[in-house]
């Protein structure tokens, strides 16, 4: 009939586009995930700097995911991306480690009453209870590597337990940049059988659902671990890492 429009179809992206943008999304994830690890692990160690050529080669991957990747560790605050020179790693000062741990101390301590007042279930708790677990044998057997991965993996959870994804993002980015100075001065701070303790009094104050008493245990857990780190870095007068 005159007049009358007839329907028009949904365009729809070919399934092949479809298909190589989530392939690109996979490689740009796995580009930033493997550099990443280089970084935390100090194996590209602060200052090291290499061509986006070169990053590509190490990882046997195209530029073009590797540039991505590198343009997310730089929003992490790990790497500075310099136009046509690539990429240089960040080094950590002792005022970075400091704004760091205030950070932490408080949006941690958050996270701490919010689990707290959540009643949760013993189910629920039982990963923290295990990580701690884990600390106190890793430390029986002076394994300071393996505490470190149960630490991390109790502060992970208790950030999950706190139920609120945007904060646990942002304090597992701040994580993140303080990991590589704590794993190089691991082994120079003294055995830390306070944090094992401390973390275990967190998960009973949280199992009783006291908010306060929660947030107050880890935030004092924040600030002694910090000042600790921080005073050892001052006298080992390591400025930079």
């Amino acid at each position: 009939m005159k007049g009358k429009k007839m329907p028009t179809r949904k365009q729809t992206a070919p399934v092949s586009e479809i298909k190589e943008d989530a392939f690109a999304k996979t490689m740009t994830a796995t580009a930033h995930l493997r550099l990443r690890q280089l970084i935390l692990d100090n194996k590209w160690a602060p200052g090291y700097q290499a061509t986006e050529q070169e990053v590509a080669s190490q990882l046997g991957m195209s530029r073009t995911p590797v540039r991505e990747a590198l343009m997310r560790l730089q929003q992490d605050g790990l790497v500075s991306v310099i136009p046509r020179h690539g990429m240089r790693v960040l080094p950590i000062s002792i005022s970075d480690m400091k704004e760091i741990y205030e950070i932490l101390t408080s949006l941690e301590s958050t996270a701490a009453e919010l689990a707290a007042s959540r009643q949760l279930s013993e189910d629920q708790l039982r990963g923290l209870e295990k990580a701690t677990a884990d600390m106190d044998h890793a430390l029986s057997q002076d394994n300071l590597e393996r505490w470190a991965q149960a630490d991390a993996r109790f502060h992970e959870q208790l950030l999950e337990l706190g139920g609120n994804q945007m904060l646990k993002s942002v304090v597992l980015n701040f994580i993140d940049r303080a990991h590589r100075v704590r794993m190089v001065t691991l082994k120079m701070r003294p055995k830390p059988v306070n944090s094992t303790r401390e973390h275990a009094e967190l998960v009973q104050a949280i199992r009783e659902g006291d908010r306060e008493k929660a947030r107050n245990i880890h935030k004092a857990h924040r600030e002694r671990a910090g000042k600790e780190l921080l005073d050892l870095l001052e006298r080992l007068g390591l400025n930079h890492l």
